[in-house]
Order: structure tokens, then sequence, then C-alpha cells
């Protein structure tokens, strides 16, 4: 009888704990993000977050550095009303371009510029050759 009661315990501790590192991985990987103007309402709350943010790239606002590891362009909402300054160090993706609508991945700093460390570009929906 002892036995079984040392059985059916360590059998419920292992279920927990396996439980518990479900449950635990599944939240770090299911990064809710913010559109922009949801952000800069959160106002302070945010700084130093690591947060996700999606807009559109707005046109005439990317600039590359002269050894093109430094991208700096802004996003806006899909509304276009509201608009966040980005800086990206990195490779830049071959589907990064203006008016596409991307997701970045960083942290908003105290002077209102988010510093990505991830970049991903929205695909389009049907590929459509270069003329």
């Amino acid at each position: 009888m002892l036995r079984k009661k040392k059985f059916l315990v360590g059998g419920l501790v292992v279920f927990l704990a396996l439980g518990y590192l479900i449950y635990t991985g599944f939240q770090s990987s299911a990064t809710y993000y913010y559109e922009v103007s949801e952000l800069l309402t959160r106002g302070d709350s945010v700084y130093g977050e690591n947060v996700r943010v999606r807009g559109e790239v707005a046109p005439g606002s990317v600039e590359r550095e002269s050894q093109g590891t430094v991208l700096r362009f802004i996003i806006t909402d899909m509304e276009g009303e509201q608009s966040l300054p980005v800086v990206y160090q990195g490779v830049v993706p071959d589907t990064f371009k203006v008016g596409v609508e991307v997701v970045v991945e960083g942290q908003l700093d105290s002077d209102g510029v988010f510093q990505a460390h991830t970049l991903m570009p929205k695909c389009p929906s049907r590929y459509v050759p270069q003329e």
C-alpha cells in the first residue's frame, strides 16, 4: 500500500512539473503585439520592456547608414494617425520596403525611439514576379 502511494505522489509531481513547463513555454512564445497608437498610449509603462509593435513603413522615411547595418525608418498605425521612429541593427529581409506591414520587436527608449532587434515584414499574400 505504501509503495502505491509513493508511486502516485511521484507521478503527480512529474505531471505537475511537466504541466508547468508546458504552460511557461507557451506563455513566452505567445507574445502579443501592439499597434503603434496602443504603444504610444501606454507611455512610460513600456520603457525598457521587450515588446512587439505592428505598423506600416511610412513613405520617404527609410534611411540606411553607409555600412548598411543600421536601418532607420518610421512606422505608422494602419489608420496613419500616429507614427513611431524605429532603429534596427541587423540584416534587412528582402521583403522589407516602403508601404509594407511590419512587426518589430525590441524596446522603446525614453526618447520615444523604438530600438528594434527583430524585423519581420509581412509576406505578400500572393507572389507577383518583378517586371
